[in-house]
């Protein structure tokens, strides 16, 4: 990507980042691509462990609002949001990149997975989305772009994606029903579905290496993403040049997902 002429075209955008949890993070791609083409940043860590690898991350972007953010916290969420509300009284951009089950239901099969487990993956993954959603919304006064990360998984079945499958199936179904109910505020909404990627979210998946040679060996352009390309791409997404695109999938994977 350094060959890439960048222009401000993301001048004066206010953008919130929910998910970086170090340099490797596809959200921290997110947000160095949209601070690279001029948006102002609010960025949040998970707890007072991972601040210390996020805050130095957050000051490189030279973030103006940040915070902790654990969205299974009461109140957490709506705290981040009453800064942006105080500080800049609009929002431009909103990247939901978070995803989580317990150990043991992730790696124990589907039918094996507990029902607390199953709702534990669905409210951090899934229904947080549509939470974060109705809070941007009302801040969206000149319209906006929401961005959701999914994977491959939600629509074809991975070996060991197990319960994370259908819940990110149903992360796709709510921004496609998002979309449609805030396209009247000039609000879109995008499924973005990266391809495998060395996050440490994807380090709890078993034979996860093994996922990543497949990728790069079936993927037509034959090698990886990587979090610059997620994040240019949802940059690009939140332009105006991609004005009357909304509700849809958007691999960023290579062309892999042609392949089966």
């Amino acid at each position: 990507m350094s060959d890439i002429q960048l222009r401000p075209v993301l001048d004066g955008q206010k953008a919130l980042v929910i998910g970086i949890a170090n340099k490797d993070s596809i959200a921290y791609g997110c947000a160095k691509a949209f601070r690279s083409v001029g948006a102002d940043l609010a960025v949040s860590w998970l707890n007072e462990k991972a601040r210390g690898f996020v805050e130095p991350l957050a000051r490189e972007l030279e973030a103006s609002i940040t915070g902790e953010v654990d969205v299974s916290d009461p109140g957490q969420l709506e705290a981040i949001f009453d800064q942006i509300r105080k500080r800049w009284g609009r929002l431009d951009i909103l990247v939901h990149s978070i995803a989580f089950a317990p150990k043991e239901d992730l790696q124990g099969g589907l039918l094996n997975c507990s029902a607390d487990g199953f709702a534990r993956a669905m409210d951090i993954s899934c229904h947080s989305f549509v939470r974060m959603a109705k809070l941007a919304a009302p801040l969206m006064t000149n319209g906006g772009a929401m961005f959701a990360m999914s994977y491959v998984g939600a629509n074809r079945v991975v070996g060991n994606y197990s319960v994370m499958g259908p819940v990110k199936a149903a992360l796709e179904a709510a921004c496609r029903y998002l979309a449609f109910e805030l396209g009247p505020q000039g609000i879109r909404v995008h499924a973005i579905s990266p391809g495998p990627l060395k996050t440490r979210a994807a380090s709890g998946l078993k034979n996860f290496e093994l996922m990543l040679d497949e990728a790069a060996h079936k993927a037509p352009l034959g090698e990886l993403v990587d979090i610059m390309d997620v994040g240019y791409a949802c940059a690009y997404l939140a332009t105006p040049f991609a004005r009357r695109v909304t509700g849809g999938l958007v691999y960023i994977d290579g062309g892999a997902n042609l392949i089966a």
